[in-house]
């Protein structure tokens, strides 16, 4: 739109009114079409050229106003009274100058940067001040944000908001507004001495001048000079800061006349967007150039509404396209991440993928477009024409050579299909955007891009976005105040805040004015846009009737080359009273080639190079690069040297084969020159692998593989799973009963790559799981078996799949764990899958309908790539995801790692990290080679063009290196840098370790065809060359097993220490330090893990059309990396460290010039010496080099002669530049030691300005090195520059580089004298190559700060579900992460989830499957076999149990046998004869008192255990459970369902409370019980007919039998276990049917009932709520008693007889788990096996006499079987415990103690015997009892009655004396009275401790007095059964309730020893002196007032008294 000058505008009369229409519709809120303006025209700042200043600056600026007035004076606030107004001083009185403050030390907030202001009134000085970074420009002049915040750093006070306000704090005493792009006019740093100085000038854009230093060093084929300024400099390497035009404003060769800059329109001194710059060559590594047309460095004027601050927060690198913009930015950049293979069917779906060439008639006949013929040859290119609004015309002709997309008419369709959030409400003011401001912002975001950017759909779509919420802001946020049910657990909702990644961030969208944009301003307000960057769009949009004319017109100007220089064209139609109708056709070459490659599909794309390949199509490239110019023919050179070398390799050249011939490589004409390689003849005298062996010296100490290792972390991520598969059983959906596995058993499921199925067969093999799962011995386990359990997903997987759901089937009791590694491989539906691909497999076999619902089938997927399994439809619940924890918080290792991770994000840390080279980085020269051969070939697929290029580089730096080739054929300058450091480093390596080990080089070719004829180039080469022996090629075919050389095996093995001879390795990880290069190919990389040793992963071939997140992510996940943790961390290297090694003879970086000038002898490289000649170099392992240039290429000679490449590097700090141009000590030799490596401040190059033909390793690695201008002539390079020092000699420089190396990362590297590269090389991760395009794309951040490429759509198996969605966050965690994906996709057709919807249902999820997901190589398959073995432990937990494992204690063997070993039943004969044995054997009970008989002699311990510490201490056994196991709550398979209460009949809970009466004369009262009897058991009970009440238990009589049926009740009584209790019989009864009652306190039944609903319940009374286990018992027994009278009497009534009915019950604990019986073997002796309860007990009640017993029981179990002799008494007399088969018939008359808590089996078996019924033991049956830590009657807690919490209270407070004030207990009294008796025994009795020859006389009881004490018990009543006591003198009289058979005639039977004591006990005092008095126990015993005392309880809780004495 014409010229401007100055900010006028000198145009027409139209023009002018035009612009002030305009500028009146910036100013106002209500004329149209405000938004449109503040996008198009508010977002760059023109810099003007006549002052050098931008015209960003304010109306009331003095210079550059609209009207050319006289500034107005500004008007200062006047000071504060009594403040300081000293010039340098601010108003606190505190000093600000630099040269006060520039030693002092300065307290620097974070985020805040040290600037230098300048005074008006102090030029001569700089005041210190500090700014906030955000408010200041990079050092492009970009990312400012607007407005200010500022410290004073003399006061210290902070916080100024307003720079007005801060420069009157600093007393600047301004006559103009306060500007901060005026007066902020420096960096300050700080130099070595710690000295803080002014360092680069703040990169104001347009400032100072500096308009005018323009570049001169452009990129070939951009803007060049030839009458530069007279003031040129070298400007900055990134970015010049003026703005230059392009197309028809420019001389194709001339530098842009600066002062005649176009100027759209301007709003007073506010510039418009006016021109696209070509974007300089770019040399920071991370720092991408500004795009196409200039990025704002700052807002529009200042209060503009359409600009908020946050939007301005980053430039266009991360905005309108998101893409960074640089000279070759997204060379091939796909249209969209969404564009890639979607199913054709899909054109009209929102985002569907750009649609082939297949052309559908669209439009009627009269409407069509003739393609004109020879398009493709003519223009050379194949124009790609998106669809837009309305329908497009049909194109006839030559239809080919055009390519038709929907994907922009899709993307329309999506951004005006409103979410439906907004539709609820009814009619909305919220409406989509409209056709005109869609297709404007469309030529908007076109103009946007530079000349080599693709455009990316997804960023239009965002820009839509942005649009629309800006323009409904007040509207949308009523409607986010209701949380919609889809956002649940984060709110994903549209944000309004949210900045988009199509968007600039510095521009803000002001809300639409009222009057819409109207069709018939469209089309010039387009054009206006489009004038902004000169031909790159044109718009046709006038004159234009329809699509078809504007086609006609563009296809016309095409073919006559009038679009040359366009890329864009986009076609308007207004027609008056018809819709608008739009297109836009692609005719830039670039991207017609990008978008036509990204229009196949990733197969197609293969295909397609196969066929170029196939078909001769690449015959024409072959023959243009079979030459090397002047040096000659690479073959006619390799043949050469092949002939030189046959006396040194006997292999002769072989004639290559035809296809090898049709894909030769040569150089393009864009050749970088290298300076001489000096390492030559590098492989003369490499021995072969052989030789090597045979040396006995050739072994590396450092040798070590570690990756087989489980790390700390792995068993975190293990647990993890492991509680989470927990989490599903424990669910109440009754998903997954662990319970019910015995065992585990597994699947791995791989894809089909050979090397990953032996990788994970190598890994499970290592891992120790199969061992650990019981599947096969140590011993003969080989790796061939463990193959079993993994199957690649090809078609033979089928078989094994279908074979392992029959197994499940068949073993209901196995828990299989399918898991489905690299889980994103392959995700295609089974019904979309040809049947002859293995696609489709996953669907087919996991997600079949047996699969899914096999109860024991869990499904594990495994992926670092999720993103494709979160979807809407997943079938994996996001309770179900695990993710890798970061091991590092805030660098706190938290898993005590010995490594460290490094993947993807550490890799674009190095990017930024600005202090070393790069690991990630891209290469120019070889770019730039590929750009120019991609014109020269159009019809060439990409793949084809790019790996002709890098194999030619490899081949031709294999040449240079390997010294066979003369150095007259200057080969160096055809290759570029980054090669030759790749094969220099791949070359020297292995000869500079003794055991030569070296590194591994990784290729990426994906395509097959290309990967084979690379590899097959390469060998050829290799074998000419001679350098067999020297590193190894291989094929990475996924389908293809590895193939390795014999001699390398050999050398793997000897390494390995491997000695079977058929050995061969068969994954990658086993060629650790193997030198080789690997050649991986396939479509996507599918699982492979690498070796440490890898260290360059070069993936300059891959594709850039596929922009998926997975797909990339997939990429570089190849030089992900596990870096030792001691190593530190490679990101931020520190100022002392390096990255890199380095040595005097490593190549150097440098430019043609420069190549010149060491080619005359300038260079110390030349001459130096090559590498065998100091094998202990430090040059072992070269990285592309660092160079530091200056201005005379002399000086870079004497640069490197000074100090290798990498130091110089390493002490470049990343700051910018201190001067614009470097200083004279530039030269100063540098003396000090480089281990320590202090950073060299005077080494401060200027800005640069990159030579077109600059290789990428000095660009991309040192952001301010410099080179040659371009216009500098040749004469004056070639003049040597003197140098001040000579260079040190090279020996010297050989140290300092040694002491640089890598091997700093580690302590055990950084030794001088360690040789081995490769063991250094360890510590620091692979570098990797990337194209440009993608390099650009992953190192840019969107406005959320992530990497751009987060934002691509995740997979390309899925969609967005609708543009309206907001960006991913950085704070997201994984889980928010997937939840944001499983809101915002959608699975496409193919997916194999796209059909999980079920209607009416809230989920869709699986509840048996899990997603595991981790970064790439982060051990993930180590975790995934980590988790298999402990879910196996812990099923094998389940399955068992701890069980008491203790031997009898006090036993001593019998010395005869009474019944024979083999007797099935006692003889009651026999037994009689039997003596008792008094002595107690359970080791439960080994600290109580010992039961006197005659001839026992106890061991007393010298410190007896405390009762409470038992429990704790007692040992155990873990056993695995029996079939025939008890078990708790937690056991639910599904025989016991029924069993449980799960009966179909029955309805669960269905139970009736009975009560139940009956009287006992002890009680004293009538006692009520109740029982809970459900429905399905109460036939196990009669009622009454009328009224049904329970009247009996039903007993059966003595004379049934019945194989499956117990006759006893078995009675568990049991208290706070309703959880752990073992009540569930079922599997122990061996399903017969038997009675089973617990016996509960009654605040307990409804917990009881709760968990038990179909067992009977019988509640004790209240009054035993706090009684103890006795009382239990002898409710029990007194009540079996009354109910056998009952049945008796019940039978008499029915005329059946009475004596017959059973009359026996259990009492069992509710800890017995399982029951064993021992067979009695004659060669083995006794062994002892598992058998059911059932079998134990019908044995035992089939015993012939049993009515004879009393009492029977049965052994405790140990694992040391039966003490003593083997041959031991099967049936013994004794103590019983634990279970019993009790007859209540025979023992009616004795009763348990009801009182007792402790010791009452013990009591009441004494009792029983006295009374003189036969107590029976059967030996060869034992109870295992389970060792449960929770409830039970042992657990009583005595705390005092004021307060509730448990206190300390010892024994001796248990009891006071009466009427005293003493702390009373909360606990029942006979308690107190036990434990008191138990713990002061020697207090009590002080004469019986350890004196058991004279026991304590205890009359019808036992009481524990402690184990020191032994009691004899006898009982009164007459015909009792005592031991004999003649003789017997007695230490003490124990008196308990003493009955009247107990007479004062009985007790004087008994002796008693002087000093005896006496302890008599009653229930109350009055008792008490009756009992004394009516025994006449004062005639013996003398008794004082104070030895009467009670139990410490309160009166109401009735204690216990009880009086002590003396005998006389």
């Amino acid at each position: 739109m014409g010229n401007s000058y100055a900010g006028q505008l000198r145009t027409t009369r139209f023009e002018e009114v035009l612009h002030n229409s305009i500028e009146a519709s910036l100013r106002s809120n209500t004329v149209v079409p405000r938004p449109v303006f503040s996008q198009l025209y508010l977002e760059t700042e023109q810099p003007s050229a006549h002052d050098g200043r931008t015209e960003n600056d304010d109306e009331d600026d003095e210079v550059g106003s609209e009207s050319n007035s006289p500034p107005i004076p500004y008007q200062m606030k006047p000071p504060p009274e009594g403040c300081c107004t000293t010039d340098g001083f601010c108003q606190a009185g505190r000093d600000l100058r630099l040269s006060s403050l520039a030693s002092d030390p300065l307290d620097l907030p974070p985020g805040f940067m040290m600037v230098g202001v300048k005074s008006p009134s102090l030029p001569e000085s700089l005041l210190v001040c500090a700014v906030d970074r955000r408010f200041l420009p990079d050092e492009r002049g970009h990312n400012a944000l607007l407005g200010f915040l500022g410290n004073c750093m003399g006061c210290g006070e902070k916080g100024f908001r307003y720079f007005t306000e801060f420069s009157n704090h600093i007393n600047l005493k301004l006559s103009t507004q306060p500007k901060k792009q005026k007066h902020l006019k420096y960096h300050l740093y700080r130099n070595n001495q710690g000295v803080l100085i002014k360092g680069a000038p703040i990169c104001w854009r347009g400032h100072d001048g500096r308009m005018r230093k323009m570049g001169s060093g452009l990129s070939e084929g951009h803007v060049t000079s030839d009458e530069p300024p007279p003031n040129m400099a070298l400007t900055h390497p990134t970015h010049t800061p003026g703005s230059y035009t392009a197309g028809s404003n420019v001389d194709p060769i001339g530098l842009p006349q600066t002062a005649d800059v176009p100027h759209s329109l301007t709003n007073g001194n506010q510039a418009v967007p006016s021109i696209t710059q070509p974007p300089l060559n770019q040399s920071g590594p991370g720092r991408p150039s500004a795009t196409g047309s200039h990025a704002n460095a700052g807002p529009p004027k200042k209060r503009h509404k359409g600009w908020s601050p946050e939007t301005s927060a980053n430039s266009l690198p991360e905005s309108a396209v998101k893409t960074p913009p640089s000279s070759s930015a997204l060379s091939t950049l796909s249209v969209s991440s969404v564009i890639t293979n979607v199913a054709r069917s899909e054109t009209a779906a929102p985002l569907s993928s750009l649609q082939g060439s297949s052309l559908t008639p669209l439009s009627p006949p009269e409407l069509s477009v003739t393609i004109p013929d020879q398009l493709l040859r003519t223009c050379r290119l194949q124009p790609v024409i998106f669809k837009g609004h309305g329908t497009l015309p049909q194109l006839t002709g030559n239809a080919s050579e055009v390519l038709l997309s929907s994907l922009l008419q899709s993307c329309y369709l999506s951004s005006q299909t409103l979410p439906r959030v907004y539709q609820h409400y009814g009619p909305s003011p919220i409406q989509p955007l409209s056709t005109e401001m869609q297709i404007l912002l469309t030529v908007y975001y076109l103009v946007q891009l530079g000349p080599d950017q693709v455009p990316l759909i997804e960023d239009l779509e965002q820009i839509f976005m942005r649009s629309w919420r800006e323009s409904h802001l007040s509207e949308i946020r009523q409607y986010q105040q209701p949380q919609t049910p889809a956002t649940q657990g984060r709110h994903y909702g549209i944000e309004t805040t949210s900045l988009l990644p199509g968007l600039p961030q510095h521009l803000s969208l002001p809300p639409q004015s009222q009057q819409p944009l109207t069709p018939s301003q469209l089309p010039w307000l387009a054009q206006l846009a489009a004038s902004s960057c000169g031909e790159g769009v044109v718009v046709f949009g006038e004159k234009i009737g329809s699509l078809a004319q504007g086609l006609q017109q563009m296809f016309s100007r095409l073919m006559d080359g009038r679009l040359e220089n366009t890329n864009y064209v986009v076609i308007i139609v207004t027609t008056q009273g018809q819709e608008t109708q739009s297109c836009v056709v692609v005719t830039g070459k670039h991207q017609c080639r990008a978008l036509a490659e990204s229009m196949y599909s990733p197969k197609e794309g293969l295909k397609e190079i196969n066929n170029q390949l196939s078909t001769g199509v690449a015959q024409e490239l072959i023959h243009y690069c079979n030459s090397l110019g002047q040096d000659g023919d690479l073959d006619s050179l390799l043949d050469g040297a092949n002939v030189d070398s046959s006396e040194t390799s006997p292999l002769s050249s072989s004639q290559e084969s035809a296809e090898e011939r049709s894909l030769k490589t040569t150089h393009s004409p864009k050749d970088t020159n290298s300076p001489k390689d000096s390492h030559t003849q590098c492989s003369k005298d490499t021995p072969s692998p052989k030789e090597r062996a045979s040396s006995p010296k050739d072994t590396c100490s450092e040798y070590s593989v570690e990756w087989r290792e489980v790390r700390p972390i792995q068993l975190a991520v293990a647990r993890k799973l492991l509680s989470h598969v927990c989490a599903i059983a424990d669910s109440s959906t009754q998903n997954l009963d662990l319970g019910s596995f015995d065992r585990v058993s597994f699947l791995i499921l791989v894809p089909p790559s050979e090397v990953t199925f032996q990788q994970t067969v190598l890994h499970l093999w290592k891992s120790g799981v199969l061992q650990e799962l019981g599947g096969l011995d140590q011993e003969c386990l080989s790796q061939r078996e463990a193959e079993r359990y993994v199957v690649k997903m090809d078609q033979s997987a089928q078989a094994r799949i279908d074979s392992i759901i029959q197994e499940a089937q068949s073993n209901s009791y196995t828990l299989y764990i399918l898991v489905h590694d690299h889980a994103h491989w392959d995700i295609n539906s089974a019904s979309h899958s040809s049947s002859d691909s293995s696609l489709g497999l996953v669907d087919q076999l996991l997600n079949s309908r047996q699969v899914q619902d096999a109860p024991n089938i869990l499904i594990l997927h495994v992926t670092s790539f999720p993103f494709a399994l979160q979807t809407q439809y997943t079938r994996i619940s996001p309770y179900n995801e695990i993710h890798w924890p970061s091991a590092f918080s805030n660098d706190v290792d938290l898993y005590h790692e010995k490594t460290r991770y490094f993947g993807v994000s550490e890799l674009l840390e190095s990017t930024r990290s600005g202090s070393s080279l790069p690991l990630m980085r891209y290469d120019s020269s070889f770019e730039s080679m590929v750009s120019a051969l991609e014109e020269r070939f159009p019809k060439l697929h990409s793949a084809v063009i790019r790996t002709t290029v890098l194999i030619q580089h490899y081949c031709i730096a294999l040449m240079a290196a390997s010294g066979r080739i003369g150095s007259s054929h200057n080969l160096h300058k055809h290759t570029s840098v980054e090669t030759q450091e790749i094969v220099q480093s791949l070359l020297t390596a292995a000869q500079q370790c003794p055991a030569h080990h070296g590194h591994m080089v990784l290729l990426r070719i994906p395509s097959l065809a290309l990967a084979a004829w690379a590899h097959r180039r390469l060998s050829r080469v290799r074998r000419q060359l001679g350098l067999e022996e020297s590193f190894e090629i291989i094929l990475g075919n996924p389908n293809q097993t590895l193939n390795i050389g014999r001699s390398f095996t050999d050398q793997i093995k000897t390494w390995l220490k491997i000695q079977d001879a058929d050995w061969v390795p068969q994954t990658y990880l086993e060629l650790e330090a193997l030198p080789c290069i690997l050649i991986l190919s396939g479509a996507e990389p599918l699982g492979e893990s690498l070796p440490r040793s890898l260290k360059y992963c070069d993936l300059r071939v891959i594709s850039c059309s596929y922009l998926q997140r997975t797909t990339l992510e997939q990429e570089l996940g190849l030089a992900a990396y596990l870096v030792r943790a001691e190593s530190r961390p490679p990101h931020n290297p520190g100022p002392g460290s390096d990255l890199l090694e380095s040595d005097a003879e490593k190549l150097s970086s440098t430019d043609n010039e420069e190549e010149e000038g060491q080619e005359n002898g300038d260079s110390p490289l030349s001459c130096s010496q090559p590498l065998k000649s100091c094998p202990d170099s430090g040059a072992l392992d070269p990285l592309p080099a660092q160079s530091t240039t200056s201005p005379n290429v002399s000086q870079k000679g004497t640069m490197d002669a000074i100090q290798p490449p990498s130091q110089s590097q390493n002490q470049l700090q990343p700051q910018p530049p201190s001067f614009p141009y470097p200083q004279p000590t530039i030269h100063q030799p540098q003396v000090q030691s480089y281990s320590q490596a202090q950073p060299i401040t005077q080494l401060q190059p200027g800005p640069q300005i990159q030579s077109p033909n600059q290789p990428l390793s000095q660009t991309n690695s040192q952001p301010y090195t410099q080179t040659l201008p371009q216009h500098q002539p040749p004469s004056q390079m070639q003049t040597p520059h003197p140098q001040p020092q000579p260079p040190p000699p090279a020996q010297s420089r050989r140290q300092h580089s040694k002491s640089t190396s890598s091997g700093s990362l580690s302590p055990r590297a950084s030794s001088p004298h360690l040789s081995c590269s490769w063991a250094r090389g360890k510590g620091r991760p692979p570098s990797v190559l990337l194209p440009r395009a993608l390099y650009d794309i992953i190192t840019a951040s969107d406005s959320s700060g992530l990497p751009r490429c987060t934002s691509f759509l995740p997979h390309m198996s899925v969609a967005w579900a609708s543009s309206f969605r907001p960006l991913l966050s950085k704070m997201m965690t994984c889980t928010e992460q997937s939840l944001y994906y499983r809101q915002w996709t959608v699975p496409r057709s193919y997916h194999m989830d796209s059909n999980n919807r079920t209607e009416g249902r809230s989920d869709n999820f699986h509840p048996r499957r899990l997603l595991l997901s981790g970064p790439p190589q982060v051990g993930k398959t180590g975790a995934y076999l980590h988790f298999l073995g402990i879910l196996s432990r812990m099923l094998i937990r389940l399955m068992e149990v701890d069980i008491y494992d203790e031997e009898d204690i006090n036993y001593s063997a019998q010395a005869e046998l009474y019944h024979p070993p083999n007797a099935s039943w006692p003889n009651p004969d026999i037994m009689r004869t039997m003596p008792f044995d008094y002595t107690i054997h359970d080791p439960k009970y080994d600290d109580i008192s010992s039961v006197y008989c005659p001839g026992f002699k106890p061991i007393f311990e010298g410190n007896p255990v405390r009762q409470e510490d038992v429990y704790l201490r007692r040992r155990t056994s873990r056993i695995k459970l029996s079939k025939y196991a008890a078990y708790n709550t937690y056991h639910h398979c599904e025989q016991c369902h029924q069993y449980l209460g799960f009966n179909p009949r029955y309805q669960m809970y269905e139970s009736t409370l009975h009560a139940f009466t009956f009287t006992h004369l002890l009680l004293g009262e009538e006692i009520q019980l109740y029982f809970i009897i459900p429905k399905s058991k109460e036939h196990y009970f009669s009622f009454s007919q009328q009224g049904g009440q329970l009247e009996s238990m039903r007993l059966p009589l003595t004379s049934d039998w019945s194989p499956d049926c117990i006759k006893s009740p078995i009675f568990t009584p049991t208290t706070g276990r309703h959880e752990h209790g073992l009540f569930n019989l079922y599997h122990a009864m061996d399903g017969a049917s038997h009675l089973h009652i617990l016996v509960v306190k009654e605040y307990e039944m409804a917990v009881y009932k709760k968990y038990w609903p179909n067992h009977i319940m019988l509640v004790l009374p209240t009054v035993f709520n706090g009684a103890g286990i006795g009382a239990a018992h002898f409710l029990i027994k007194e009540l079996s008693y009354h109910n056998l009278e009952l049945e008796r009497s019940r039978r008499l009534e029915g005329g059946g007889p009475t004596v017959d009915v059973w009359p026996f019950i259990i009492l069992a604990d509710d800890s017995c788990v399982m029951w064993n019986t021992v067979d009695l073997d004659s060669r083995n002796g006794s062994v002892e096996h598992a058998v059911s309860l059932k079998q134990i007990l019908q044995h035992m009640e089939a015993c012939p006499d049993l009515a004879h017993y009393g009492l029977c029981g049965i052994r405790k179990w140990s694992s040391r079987g039966l003490p003593g002799n083997k041959q031991r008494e099967p049936f013994s007399r004794g103590l019983l415990h634990d279970f019993l088969l009790l007859n209540v018939d025979r023992s009616q008359n004795v009763q348990y103690d009801q009182n007792r808590f402790t010791c009452h089996d013990v009591d009441f078996t004494l009792r029983l015997h006295s009374a003189g019924l036969l107590v029976c033991r059967f030996n060869s049956f034992s109870v295992m009892k389970k060792q449960i830590a929770i409830g039970g009657y042992r657990t009583f807690i005595i705390k005092t009655k004021t307060t509730d919490v448990p206190t300390s209270v010892g024994p001796s407070q248990y009891i006071c004396a009466p009427d005293s004030k003493h702390l009373f207990l909360a606990t029942p009294a006979q308690l107190l009275l036990e434990k008191y008796l138990q713990h002061t025994r020697q207090k009590l009795f002080p004469l019986s401790t350890k004196n058991h020859t004279h026991p304590v006389l205890s009359v019808d009881c036992y009481l524990n007095l402690g184990p020191e004490v032994t009691v004899c018990f006898v009982s009164s009543r007459p015909h009792a059964v005592n031991i004999s006591t003649t003789g017997l003198l007695f230490s003490g009289l124990l008196l308990c309730f003493a009955d009247s058979f107990v007479t004062p005639g009985f007790l004087k039977k008994f002796t008693f020893l002087k000093g005896a004591t006496l302890c008599v006990i009653s229930a109350d005092r009055s008792s008490l002196r009756q009992t004394v008095g009516r025994l006449e126990l004062e005639e013996e015993w003398r008794f004082r007032l104070s030895d009467e005392f009670q139990t410490a309880n309160a009166k109401e809780d009735r204690p216990l008294f009880f009086l002590t004495g003396k005998h006389i």
